[in-house]
């Protein structure tokens, strides 16, 4: 009896098996069938899967990351301390702020980050016009920052960050560089925020020049006497709140930048110019690009699902060869071009002036002045695109689906879009969405193609975008790392983030 039943268990086991192992089999048939498709294509694209590869990325531990953070999350550095970098950028917010289009200063709520946020007169109309791009990877940028590149490399090298050839700003004409800008792209974008009335700055300091509320503000940290500024009929209009206590941030500035042998005082040390290089070490330090697609391409045959394969396939593949052209601007291992095009994505919210009404946004034709140009827009990389929506330059889109379906169709996207997924954000100017998107429809610089993709190959795109996400970005264990782990900050000014439901982020 007893080997009767051990040869029941036998058959049972190989029967099993034999099932199992030809359901395997199909599987690796069809693995194998992808791989031999979108192998060759990786090849020819030249990708290596690693955006950040030659690139010297700072460790969040070091003394200068360290500072930038605690820099980062003070509204000391906000005109009316109620704002700080973090407010639109936040680690657990996919480093912006899951909003469509961000609320900066004059919230009644100031630590309140993401939905929920709401003005100081409880309107949720948000005050600043274009979407928060995230700060993760922002090392790996090259030549361009914010949506319309108003600030650009002059000379931009593959892996440089931008540290070559100088830097235009806004402070500087088109083309010329700005002797301030600092030593990267990131130092040279962290200067900006202070300076914005929406962001940070505030509404009621406007006779501050950028660089004055600049000096301002670092001299509010030291507790040095800052800038005289007046108004237009010679009036002393100096009126930005200093600080109780400032010998913290003496002491913290001498500890990563001080020089034992010779010290130095608060005004040497704590300047604009370091103010902002600590800020974008701490920014470049959010280095995220471990991606199972990174694996995959680097050999793991297994690290990617079979429909992310096909998305994968039909990403690469040209339009003419019945794939879904991305790539033709989502280029090379950071998946962007780093140039503009007009894709006539929803202008929702306030616009940035342009226009009979001001209710438009004309893109990088704003700095440029070519009409090439109007509607464009930078192409947003793809690293982690799945956690740093909403997406758009004006955050229009909800979900990944409503951002490949524009692509694939803008006109009928258009046609049939979905104002509910703004309604939680409090977007204005919605009466305006449609006529002031259709411009941009109709303009000769239009240039997306109709593809009319079906819901599964959209499907298998989503897919394939999920794969450029690295776990990190998804574990807030792993974020706690760029967080303040504690609160010594004596003027109450660290801004410790909620969330709608007022619990800790």
């Amino acid at each position: 009896m007893k080997k009767i039943l051990i040869g029941l268990c036998a058959i049972g086991v190989a029967g099993y098996s034999v099932g199992a192992v030809a359901g395997n089999n199909k599987m690796h048939k069809e693995q194998r069938h992808l791989n031999r498709t979108l192998r060759p294509i990786i090849h020819h694209l030249g990708l290596t899967g690693d955006p950040l590869e030659n690139r010297t990325v700072p460790k969040i531990s070091s003394p200068e990351a360290q500072l930038g953070m605690e820099l980062f999350f003070s509204k000391s550095l906000g005109g009316d301390r109620d704002s700080a970098c973090v407010t639109c950028h936040h680690p657990l917010l996919g480093g912006g702020d899951n909003l469509a289009l961000p609320i900066g200063t004059e919230s009644d709520v100031p630590d309140l980050l993401g939905p929920g946020r709401t003005n100081h007169d409880g309107s949720t109309l948000p005050p600043v016009p274009r979407n928060a791009p995230t700060t993760f990877n922002t090392i790996a940028w090259d030549q361009f920052q914010f949506h319309d590149g108003r600030l650009e490399s002059l000379d931009p090298q593959q892996g440089a960050n931008g540290a070559a050839g100088g830097i235009r700003t806004p402070n500087s004409p088109l083309g010329e560089a700005d002797p301030l800008a600092g030593g990267n792209l990131i130092q040279a974008q962290a200067r900006f925020p202070i300076t914005s009335r929406e962001e940070m700055k505030g509404f009621n300091h406007n006779f501050y020049s950028d660089q004055q509320i600049r000096e301002f503000l670092s001299a509010r940290l030291g507790g040095y006497p800052g800038p005289q500024v007046f108004d237009d009929d010679g009036i002393d209009v100096t009126d930005l709140e200093p600080l109780p206590n400032t010998s913290h941030w003496l002491e913290k500035f001498q500890a990563v930048l001080g020089d034992p042998k010779n010290p130095l005082d608060a005004e040497e040390l704590i300047t604009e110019q370091n103010v902002s290089m600590l800020i974008g070490e701490y920014e470049r330090s959010q280095a995220f690009a471990n991606t199972p697609w990174k694996s995959y391409v680097k050999g793991d045959n297994w690290a990617i699902s079979a429909d992310a394969k096909r998305g994968a396939i039909l990403f690469f593949t040209s339009s003419k060869q019945g794939g879904a052209n991305c790539s033709s601007c989502h280029s090379g291992d950071f998946f962007t071009d780093e140039s503009f095009h007009n894709l006539a994505m929803p202008q929702v919210g306030s616009g940035k002036g342009n226009g009979a009404d001001g209710s438009k946004d004309f893109g990088r034709f704003r700095e440029t002045d070519l009409d090439g140009d109007k509607f464009a827009f930078r192409t947003p990389a793809l690293v982690n695109v799945e956690v740093t929506g909403p997406w758009s330059h004006a955050g229009a889109y909800a979900t990944l689906e409503g951002v490949i379906k524009h692509h694939s169709n803008a006109a009928h996207a258009i046609d049939n879009f979905d104002e509910s997924q703004l309604v939680a954000e409090g977007v204005s100017n919605l009466d305006k969405m449609d006529a002031n998107t259709r411009e941009a429809l109709d303009f000769p610089s239009f240039e997306l193609e109709t593809l009319n993709l079906s819901d599964m190959q959209v499907g298998f795109l989503v897919e394939f975008l999920k794969t450029l996400t690295d776990p990190c970005v998804t574990d807030s264990a792993c974020l706690a790392q760029w967080i303040p782990a504690k609160d010594d900050d004596l003027n109450g000014d660290q801004l410790n983030a909620i969330g709608e439901d007022l619990h800790p982020l």
